[in-house]
């Protein structure tokens, strides 16, 4: 039995993983689904404060607090901004890697460097304004290909605000991460304002890399749990 530790996204919390974790946990696997500071159940913690390396120290907390080893670890979106230096500080603990529709960092670059820079302005106002200076407002589930009614409702009332340092600090690395010993990056088909294909495409032409693309929305772990669930399996 495998041993999976699950890290979600930008506005989302630990409960976005419920069924796939569902699945996995009566399959007779371990799963951890933690919810990073200031977002979910932790939403009482959020502050200007609240930056990336605090969410990077969240995970690196859990695998030693844990003592988790033999760890297949995924990142959903912004969460492939936190698993990526979290597997360079602590390599030895991995099995296998995979990147959930995902920002995959460069090292001194943030999240926000990447966005086109009328997004990345658009963002800055808004927390101006509406946000206290430091709070992003969550996208909404259609911006990401949430189809189903039900589905959308559970998004929009679960997902808050999240702290704007976690996406413009930058990211260090050394390239230790690379070394995972598997590497999967999975690519969601119908998410309608998608650019992880700059991700997908790149990797896609690297032999240590395992690049599929999925018929899934954004959020794949709330439209296809089924689906994600097998997919881990199959590194279990």
């Amino acid at each position: 039995m495998a041993t999976y530790l699950l890290v979600h996204g930008a506005w989302h919390g630990g409960w976005c993983w419920t069924r796939v974790s569902r699945i996995l946990r009566d399959a007779g696997h371990t799963v951890f689904t933690p919810t990073l500071t200031g977002l979910g159940e932790r939403a009482h913690l959020a502050g200007p404060e609240i930056d990336l390396d605090c969410h990077i120290a969240d995970i690196l907390g859990v695998i030693d607090a844990e003592e988790l080893t033999d760890i297949i670890l995924c990142g959903h979106s912004y969460g492939g901004q936190v698993i990526t230096p979290v597997l360079d500080q602590r390599i030895d603990r991995f099995r296998a890697a995979v990147w959930l529709d995902a920002f995959v960092p460069t090292d001194g670059r943030s999240l926000m460097d990447g966005w086109a820079p009328e997004r990345a302005q658009h963002i800055r106002e808004q927390v101006a304004t509406t946000g206290d200076g430091w709070k992003v407002d969550p996208m909404p589930p259609e911006y990401f290909g949430v189809m189903r009614d039900e589905d959308a409702d559970w998004v929009t009332r679960r997902c808050v605000p999240q702290p704007i340092k976690t996406f413009s600090q930058a990211v260090h690395l050394t390239g230790t991460w690379e070394s995972v010993p598997a590497k999967i990056y999975l690519l969601a088909k119908h998410h309608p304002n998608s650019s992880f294909d700059r991700f997908s495409v790149p990797l896609s032409e690297k032999p240590d890399w395992d690049v599929r693309t999925v018929a899934a929305g954004h959020d794949l772990m709330i439209e296809t749990p089924e689906l994600l669930a097998e997919i881990f399996q199959e590194l279990a």
